[in-house]
């Protein structure tokens, strides 16, 4: 009796034992498929579904993770909440899907080199900014020559720039400064300082919209070779310009319209004469108004052909100059142009309109004339760089009886990685000053070439070598000739 109560008590202890060994082998088979097709719906759960297979499978996921990083990017409408199912993995792919300001790749997509003592140098991180400061201090030689007039200097000359940028996940924020101060040590030639103040917030609002909101300073001395310097003058007038401007964009579908003003106030100081007398330019100084509006239509991503529209109206400070003229003036012109982005290798726009300039003072003939005005970048292949300019722009007189002129203006910049620490750069450019046919001065053209280069002795420093010609030919006049050369070390960080 008591075997039978032994086998009796001791079956279901060995049925519990079966039914349980056999559960868990289910559940140890089951799980890693279950596992595997909750990531397969869900595309961001966080068990991994090819843990521990092979290096095979590791690229699988990886290729899986950019695929799907890439699609979700791609669907999202710009600017407004994306929706994430499941959980995110945490990596850096979740967090560029979610940021409006995109990290920049390099030409054709491919990742730059890490070399330490090559790469670009990191700046300094002041919080949610990161600040590039450099500093060039050059040695310069300059030889000026106008008809049997000569004028050569050698001079030091200290160029310092730095940007400021934000790094949001929306909005951005980019201040750029740059200013050059020169120093003669020997020859009288006058001196060019320059400054330079640039800030340009950009927000990203719902609906495809993006404005801008400008603001800059700039000053720079009159040269000696423009047509509205003092003739004779020692110190020319130091001009300053102050600058706001708001701009609002948006696409509608297939159209694309912006609008933008802006204000610019420019301020001449007094010039100096060689015998120390001065000469007041205030009645130069001036306000000027634009309104710009744009409509475009996209034909496909990477051609838009466009109208614009734009208005001026400029106020002198003193109803009429020391020549009893009254220089204020209205303006009017309009484009047609087309804006094309085949990629990092072709890109721009070019338009070509005409314009009205029309002064108060009836003894001042109006302006007219036609306008072409673009950039083109063309990057035949990776590490080299072309950029072609186009502007037009009227230039008003400061002689009696003169309205100004049109100045036309191309320019080109070429540059060349001849190495990965040695850069060459080949600029030049042509402007055209077109005075009217009744005018007293002739017209000019400006010619004007450069060469340099930049070889990178580490992330922190530069040593930059440079040559330029520039020839001014006048109708009726001396021509100008100018050759300059320097050298110089450019510190980063």
């Amino acid at each position: 009796m008591g075997r039978k109560r032994d086998k009796a008590g001791g079956r279901p202890l060995r049925l519990t034992a079966y039914a349980a060994s056999a559960a868990l082998g289910y559940a140890l088979l089951a799980v890693p498929s279950f596992a595997q097709s909750g990531s397969s719906n869900t595309g961001s759960a966080t068990a991994d579904p090819y843990a521990n297979t092979g290096a095979d499978n590791v690229a699988k996921r990886t290729a899986a993770a950019k695929t799907t990083a890439t699609d979700a990017a791609d669907e999202a409408p710009l600017n407004t909440p994306l929706r994430f199912y499941g959980e995110t993995t945490g990596s850096i792919l979740d967090e560029d899907i979610r940021r409006v300001n995109l990290r920049e790749t390099g030409v054709d997509g491919l990742r730059g080199r890490q070399d330490p003592d090559r790469a670009e140098a990191e700046g300094i991180r002041l919080g949610s900014f990161t600040l590039k400061p450099s500093i060039n201090q050059s040695y310069n030689a300059e030889n000026n020559r106008t008809g049997s007039d000569r004028d050569d200097r050698t001079f030091l000359q200290t160029d310092l720039r730095s940007t400021l940028t934000s790094d949001w996940s929306r909005h951005a924020l980019t201040i750029i400064g740059d200013g050059v101060w020169q120093q003669n040590v020997s020859g009288s030639g006058e001196e060019q300082p320059t400054v330079n103040l640039d800030a340009d917030l950009r927000l990203d609002l719902p609906a495809d919209t993006t404005a801008h909101l400008t603001a800059g300073y700039r000053f720079y001395r009159e040269d000696t070779d423009d047509p509205n310097a003092i003739a004779g003058a020692q110190k020319q007038s130091g001009v300053n310009e102050f600058d706001a401007g708001a701009s609002l964009e948006r696409d509608f579908g297939l159209l694309r319209g912006s609008t933008a003003v802006g204000l610019v106030r420019t301020i001449y100081s007094d010039a100096v004469l060689s015998d120390g007398t001065t000469v007041t330019l205030s009645d130069r100084d001036q306000t000027a108004g634009t309104w710009r509006g744009r409509i475009g239509y996209e034909m496909s991503p990477a051609l838009i052909p466009f109208v614009e529209v734009d208005l001026g109206r400029v106020l002198y400070d003193e109803d009429h100059d020391s020549a009893g003229y009254a220089r204020s003036n209205h303006a009017y012109g309009g484009k047609v142009g087309v804006e094309f982005d085949l990629g990092e290798k072709l890109r721009g726009e070019l338009g070509i309109g005409y314009q009205h300039t029309d002064f108060e003072d009836w003894r001042l003939a109006s302006i007219d004339s036609p306008t072409v005005d673009g950039n083109i970048f063309w990057s035949p292949h990776r590490g080299t760089n072309v950029d072609i300019g186009f502007s037009t722009s009227v230039e008003p007189s400061t002689t009696p009886g003169e309205s100004g002129y049109v100045a036309y203006q191309l320019t080109t910049t070429l540059s060349q990685e001849v190495r990965e620490n040695l850069l060459a750069k080949v600029t030049g450019g042509t402007t055209w000053r077109d005075y009217a046919t009744t005018s007293l001065y002739g017209d000019e053209t400006v010619y004007d070439a450069a060469l340099g280069f930049t070889w990178g002795i580490n992330r922190y420093l530069d040593l930059t070598g440079n040559v330029g010609y520039e020839l001014t030919k006048r109708d009726g006049a001396d021509d100008s000739h100018q050759l300059r050369a320097g050298v110089g070390l450019t510190a980063r960080r």
